[in-house]
């Protein structure tokens, strides 16, 4: 698999999600399954996974996802960038009286579950209405200078936002949802991230499914699973998208892949700064997605496709600004 940089970290060109083997898509298969899903990634030329304290939080507990992810790299973690991603703002983080012991007690904790010593890629899961973005890139930069971690990012952030906290420490990914359903990131995270040397990690990068075609309104969605919630995958929202799917099905057929492989290589072939992380619990759809590395559109058929999307009306837009963690910030008010 080719490489791709996210500021001075090299990491092959599609990465992998890890979530789905804790919480967010229903009944997770058992550990052993998942590890071995981690490292047949990894035998393929993965070199990125993403993982979060907090992935676990329904069906386990938090930082379930950081101790299966930890036990499933452990034979390769020097070869490989690791990366998870910590919340602010929590009732427990009252206990520490400044920014700085805040977000350190999240890394060791970390740390400690990724079986680790540091941490290569570190994000800010969500903007918090509590602390400017400056103060929390300040504590990166200190994290960074004494070898905590190796670069910082943010998720799911608007380009004022990020601009901001880049002034303070320079910034090595954000992780913003992106995929052909969702381009609000096309206007200004891109074109800002390409000028700065940003790497763009984008999540759900096939939609939630929408985009593999597999998805249908006989589809369903149980327990914890997120995609009851996701609007494009709506009964009404899945028949009105279908002439995307059909475009994507026929453009797979011809360069003999599936559709969520070309709606990957898509991604691969418009931005050089883009690594997709798509996520999934199944062996065999993981090395699928991990397989979009060797479709290669055409200069003419990337054109052809670009020009079919821009013709399509999607139904169910989400958005990728979510920028305030109001129920943890409003919890922590509430208590104060």
């Amino acid at each position: 698999m080719k490489k791709r940089l996210l500021r001075n970290l090299e990491v092959s060109e599609i990465g992998m999600g890890c979530m789905g083997f804790s919480h967010g898509y229903g009944n997770v298969p058992d550990e052993e399954y998942a590890i071995q899903a981690i490292r047949k990634a990894y035998d393929f030329g993965c070199t990125l996974f993403d993982t979060a304290e907090t992935y676990g939080r329904e069906m386990f507990y938090p930082g379930h996802n950081e101790e299966l992810a930890g036990k499933a790299v452990s034979s390769f973690r020097k070869d490989i960038v690791l990366a998870t991603k910590f919340h602010i703002g929590l009732p427990e983080d009252k206990e520490n009286k400044g920014l700085y012991d805040i977000i350190l007690k999240h890394l060791e904790a970390s740390i400690k579950r990724l079986k680790t010593d540091y941490i290569d890629l570190y994000y800010l899961h969500r903007v918090n209405e509590l602390f400017s973005v400056e103060e929390v890139a300040e504590v990166m930069g200190k994290f960074i200078e004494k070898g905590y971690i190796r670069g910082w990012g943010m998720s799911q952030v608007s380009v004022e936002i990020l601009k901001k906290a880049h002034a303070v420490t320079p910034v090595s990914a954000v992780q913003n949802l992106y995929s052909m359903v969702e381009r609000d990131c096309e206007k200004e995270i891109f074109p800002f991230c390409i000028e700065n040397q940003i790497g763009v990690v984008p999540f759900s990068p096939v939609a939630s499914g929408l985009l593999s075609g597999k998805v249908t309104a006989d589809t369903k969605f149980e327990g914890d699973d997120v995609r009851k919630f996701v609007p494009q995958l709506s009964k009404e929202n899945l028949a009105a998208n279908q002439s995307l799917i059909e475009i994507l099905t026929e453009f797979a057929e011809r360069k003999s892949a599936s559709p969520a492989q070309i709606s990957l290589a898509w991604i691969l072939h418009k931005y050089p700064n883009a690594v997709p992380i798509p996520g999934s619990k199944n062996q065999e759809r993981i090395l699928e997605n991990l397989g979009a590395c060797n479709v290669n559109l055409t200069k003419e058929e990337f054109e052809a496709l670009e020009a079919s999307l821009d013709s399509c009306k999607i139904y169910g837009h989400r958005g990728h600004v979510e920028t305030e963690q109001k129920t943890f910030s409003n919890h922590w008010k509430k208590e104060n």
